[in-house]
């Protein structure tokens, strides 16, 4: 896919024309509030519809270039940002405090206290911190896959150095492991051990089990994170890894670095990437906030209008696994 440019899309002038026209109608009101029907976007359905193509049956990642994000002031960038995402899927939360947009940057500090983290893990004077709190430093992030069929970034502002985006098709990580290791494959589609820590609760002892490697007919899936699994792994009563366990993921995370590729978002790119195929993660970066070059991205979780059937099991996460249902995204408490 490096070489590739069948996932590059490019915004032409009659669409931006569009989305200034959307959001010129939606300009009273918050980011939050707008929806397909107070955002009109006429014309786009051509585009829209391609890229949930491909995302659902092609490569499953877009990129969409040329969104001119220094002619909006921040608040209307959301707007424009969020109305766009309820033209092509819906969004969900992305966490336990309801929020549906997620501004990815570097927020210092002490992360662990604010986004959870395990205290005395036994894997040094460092707590463990949760993915939530991983994802908002400027850190490497490990491969995985985000609780969403689409996850879309729009890219504002860049690092200074770093930041860079790593992908790689879950489906060829799957191919190749067949051929060099079926055993372990197969090892990939049965249940590991995780934990809810930093979703739904700050306590780790909350867990499920839950394939890495799932499939339905043709159709095929994958839900992976490292840090669930390893903060599985620090809760009192839950099964070890097996060895065997942890040969295959050892093999997984060393495909998937060679297999991935990189992509360089520039301020106006949006990525979109299908959760169910390909994992992602960064590089560490570096910011200079005093030359704008302070990493900001805009995040949404968006479950797709053409989504696939998932595997029995499922539901912990997803709550429906029929296709073409609203799902995903993390569950709120109720009040």
């Amino acid at each position: 896919m490096a070489g590739s440019t069948r996932w590059i899309r490019e915004w032409d002038q009659v669409s931006l024309a569009a989305l200034d026209a959307a959001l010129a109608a939606a300009r009273n009101l918050a980011w939050d509030e707008i929806t397909r029907e107070t955002f009109p976007l006429a014309g786009l359905d051509r585009l829209l519809d391609d890229i949930r193509a491909e995302l659902e049956d092609g490569c499953g990642m877009v990129k969409l270039r040329g969104l001119p994000v220094d002619r909006y002031a921040e608040d209307d960038l959301r707007r424009l940002y969020f109305g766009l995402g309820s033209h092509l899927g819906w969004p969900v939360f992305q966490n336990r405090r309801g929020e549906l947009m997620r501004a990815i940057r570097d927020e210092g500090g002490d992360l662990g206290k604010r986004y959870g983290q395990i205290e005395n893990a036994g894997t040094g004077d460092e707590p463990f911190l949760s993915s939530y709190a991983r994802t908002l430093s400027n850190g490497q992030l490990r491969f995985h896959t985000d609780r969403t069929d689409v996850v879309a970034l729009l890219c504002v502002r860049q690092a200074m150095a770093g930041g860079i985006s790593t992908i790689c098709s879950t489906p060829m990580i799957h191919n190749v492991m067949l051929e060099r290791r079926p055993d372990l494959l197969e090892v990939l589609f049965r249940d590991f051990w995780r934990s809810r820590h930093g979703e739904e609760t700050d306590r780790s002892a909350e867990v499920y089990p839950l394939p890495i490697f799932g499939r339905v007919g043709e159709k095929f899936t994958s839900h992976y994170s490292l840090t669930y699994i390893e903060a599985a792994e620090l809760t009192p009563g839950v099964p070890k890894l097996t060895p065997v366990q942890r040969e295959a993921i050892g093999m997984l995370m060393e495909l998937a670095r060679e297999l991935c590729f990189e992509m360089t978002l520039k301020p106006g790119d949006i990525q979109f990437l299908n959760s169910h195929v390909t994992y992602h993660g960064r590089t560490a970066f570096t910011d200079d906030a005093r030359s704008g070059h302070d990493r900001l991205l805009f995040r949404l979780w968006l479950s797709m209008p053409n989504n696939r059937p998932l595997p029995a099991g499922h539901e912990v996460l997803w709550g429906s696994i029929a296709p073409r249902t609203r799902r995903g995204g993390i569950g709120q408490a109720a009040a």
